[in-house]
C-alpha cells in the first residue's frame, strides 16, 4: 500500500484512493467504449458506405471540399487535426462499412463543423492545449521543489497546483466540444440519410459511451487536484 513519510517514520497516505478512484472511473469508462464499439463494429449500415465515404459525403454535404480524410494507424485514434485540415480516421473506421465506424467518422466530422462556424469551445480548447501540457508536466516538479526549497508554505506549491489546475480546465472545455460534435454527427447522418432511425440508435451508444470516456477523464484530473491540494495546499511551515 502507498506509504509516505512524516518526520523519522512513515505514514499511509489516504489520499491515495482518490488516485485509484480516477484510475477505476477511467478503466470503466475504457473498457465501456471498447465493448460498444466493438458490438456495433458487427453491424453492418444499410448505406454500405464505408467510414472515409461517409466522412467524405457529410463533409460534400455542408459544402466542405478543402478538408481530406485520411488513414492513419492504431485502433480509435480517429481525430481531426485543424492544422492540416485532416479528419484522420483508424484502420478500424476508414475503410469499416459498420454502425461504429459511420458515427465516428461523422463525429470527427462534427470537429470540421465546429471549427468551420468558429465554435467557441473549441477555439477555447485549442488555446488552452500549449498551457495545459506546460501545466501538467511541470506542476509535480515545481511542487516537489517549492517543498525542498521553502517547504509547504512555498509560493512555488500554490505555482505548481496553478499550473495543474489547467489540465482541469483543459478537460472542462473538452466536454462540451465532444458532446456537441457528437449532437452534429448525429443529426447529420440523419439529414443525410447514411443511417437509418435503428441505425441513429446504435450510433448515439457508440458515442456516448465514447463521450463517458472524457467525463471520467475530467473526474481523474479533478480528484489528483483535491490530492494535491489536500496534501500541499493551504498549509504553512510552523518554523
Amino acid at each position: 500500500m502507498p506509504y509516505g513519510m512524516m518526520g523519522m517514520g512513515y505514514y499511509m497516505d489516504p489520499t491515495w484512493i482518490l488516485v485509484i478512484i480516477g484510475a477505476v472511473l477511467s478503466m470503466i469508462a475504457s473498457a465501456r467504449v471498447s465493448s460498444t464499439f466493438n458490438k456495433y463494429s458487427k453491424v453492418r449500415s444499410m448505406s454500405g458506405m464505408t467510414g472515409a465515404e461517409a466522412a467524405r459525403r457529410l463533409l460534400n454535404s455542408q459544402g466542405i471540399y478543402d478538408v481530406q480524410v485520411r488513414s492513419v494507424g492504431g485502433r480509435l485514434t480517429d481525430h481531426y487535426d485543424p492544422r492540416t485540415k485532416t479528419v484522420n480516421l483508424s484502420d478500424s473506421v476508414y475503410g469499416s462499412t459498420s454502425v461504429a465506424a459511420v458515427g465516428v467518422a461523422a463525429h470527427e466530422c462534427g470537429h470540421v463543423m465546429q471549427d468551420q462556424n468558429g465554435y467557441i469551445p473549441l477555439k477555447l480548447r485549442a488555446a488552452i492545449v500549449p498551457a495545459a501540457n506546460i501545466g501538467s508536466q511541470m506542476a509535480f516538479p515545481i511542487i516537489i521543489l517549492g517543498v525542498i526549497i521553502g517547504g509547504l508554505g512555498s509560493p512555488l506549491v500554490n505555482v505548481g497546483l496553478i499550473l495543474f489546475s489547467l489540465a482541469v480546465l483543459f478537460q472542462l472545455v473538452t466536454l462540451p466540444v465532444e458532446f456537441n460534435a457528437s449532437r452534429r454527427a448525429v443529426a447529420l447522418l440523419g439529414q443525410t440519410g447514411i443511417l437509418g432511425d435503428q441505425e441513429l440508435g446504435y450510433t448515439r451508444k457508440v458515442l456516448g459511451a465514447a463521450a463517458l470516456t472524457y467525463v471520467a477523464a475530467l473526474a481523474a484530473t479533478v480528484l489528483q487536484l483535491l490530492r494535491l491540494m489536500i496534501l500541499f495546499g493551504g498549509r504553512r511551515n510552523d518554523e
